[in-house]
């Protein structure tokens, strides 16, 4: 009986049924053959709404869309051009930098290179940069900025991860000062790449000008603010996250939908309905990832499977290398937020039991995502580019390989040098 149950899960999985309820299909029956109550997923969906924290999903993911809708985009282009435009690689160091901003903000690397591409895809090949490398960049660029506050997949791991009482805090304030150096460290190992492009080349096209960086300053004044508000705000002990969450909403609705006016009040239902749709298919598989790690931990699945792996990996090295080969694998067939929820239960004990981190081990996860959103054949970013820029598939992924190839070596000096992941947090 079990066996055709089991078959019954896979075949809803093959025939495309959708995540939350495959997951749910798997917790009941397995509930239900312990003989357990059946409520403790209705109590687990309940503990769900009672995460002070998870507040700050949605109206990080409004604040972000209404970003991506409004003219600031432009504005962030036009202000880096204005003061590093002139400078060799400069542009390109840039564009990371504001890329990664952007997609800390929306929590999605896609809408970045829509809402971006179109004006940076141009600027870097008016400044120099061939091709090849613009498009790469631009593709890359979208994925960046996952380790970096207030990222929703950097929430997410947090969320998950409290719930699993491994003997060690993670809080998302964190996380978000984990992200920091290793993302960093990533922004300036592409910059250098940037800066190797860019040997030889003659002056740049953007001059600098006194006159168009007070002007672009004027045009993005209340933008600017917007990050040393939110992360200010949280490690200044006056916001909690969901408090900084509220904040960021609010700020970002009075910027642009009643002082800009860029967004019409007959648009904003419609930008809401959104941005509510992606965070409605976040809790709902969240709350069902929940049930499941309940029975996870009451099952001792993950104390069984750390034995069977210690069994067969002696040393924490060893474990981390094979970890980053699977997170890779993963990310090429599961979109991130369903990675976390789905591996991270299983993963974080593992991981702990080997003397790793929680916060180490989340920073690792994300960043792996983030060369996972590039690699065929689910990379969501390769097609994503090549609708954007209308480009060959073969192209896109032809452009991106010494970025991803970049990112393995970030990944890896991320993964064996935990002291860059927890040097800012107390451990």
């Amino acid at each position: 009986m079990m066996i055709l149950i089991g078959i019954a899960i896979v075949a809803m999985m093959l025939l495309g049924a959708p995540l939350f309820a495959v997951i749910a299909a798997s917790v009941l029956v397995n509930f239900a053959r312990d003989d357990m109550d059946l409520t403790v997923v209705v109590i687990e969906i309940y503990r769900l709404a009672e995460m002070p924290v998870l507040l700050a999903i949605p109206l990080f993911t409004f604040a972000g869309y209404l970003l991506a809708e409004s003219q600031a985009p432009h504005r962030l282009v036009r202000i880096t051009n204005a003061f590093f435009g002139w400078i060799p690689g400069g542009l390109a160091a840039l564009a990371l930098v504001i890329c990664a901003m952007f997609t800390a903000f929306t929590g999605a690397s896609g809408v970045t290179i829509v809402a971006l591409g179109g004006m940076l895809y141009p600027a870097l090949k008016q400044a120099g940069y061939s091709e090849r490398y613009s498009l790469g960049l631009v593709t890359t660029s979208g994925s960046i900025g996952l380790l970096f506050a207030p990222s929703l997949p950097l929430i997410l791991y947090g969320v998950v991860a409290q719930q699993l009482n491994i003997g060690h805090p993670v809080s998302i304030s964190d996380l978000f000062l984990a992200g920091i150096l290793p993302g960093l460290l990533i922004i300036l190992l592409l910059s250098i790449y940037g800066l190797w492009q860019r040997r030889g080349s003659p002056v740049p096209l953007f001059p600098f000008s006194v006159r168009e960086a007070l002007a672009s300053v004027r045009e993005a004044a209340w933008e600017l603010p917007l990050p040393f508000i939110v992360l200010g705000g949280i490690y200044s002990g006056y916001f909690a996250v969901s408090e900084a969450a509220a904040v960021t909403a609010i700020y970002v609705f009075i910027v642009e939908v009643l002082i800009h006016g860029e967004i019409s009040f007959t648009n904003l239902p419609k930008i809401m309905r959104e941005s509510m749709v992606l965070v409605g298919a976040i809790l709902i598989v969240l709350g069902m990832s929940l049930a499941s790690t309940n029975y996870l931990l009451d099952a001792e699945i993950p104390t069984k499977l750390f034995n069977f792996i210690r069994t067969h990996v002696d040393n924490a090295y060893s474990f981390l290398l094979l970890l980053n080969l699977f997170l890779l694998a993963l990310g090429m067939m599961l979109d991130i937020f369903s990675a976390l929820v789905i591996m991270v239960p299983l993963i974080l004990p593992i991981a702990v039991g080997y003397g790793i981190h929680p916060v180490h081990l989340g920073i690792i996860f994300l960043a792996n995502m983030e060369i996972a959103y590039l690699m065929p054949p689910m990379g969501m970013n390769l097609f994503i580019a090549m609708y954007r820029f209308d480009r060959p598939m073969l192209e896109i992924f032809r452009s991106v390989l010494p970025f991803v190839a970049i990112l393995l070596l970030s990944v890896l000096i991320i993964t064996y040098w935990p002291t860059l992941t927890l040097a800012l947090i107390k451990n």
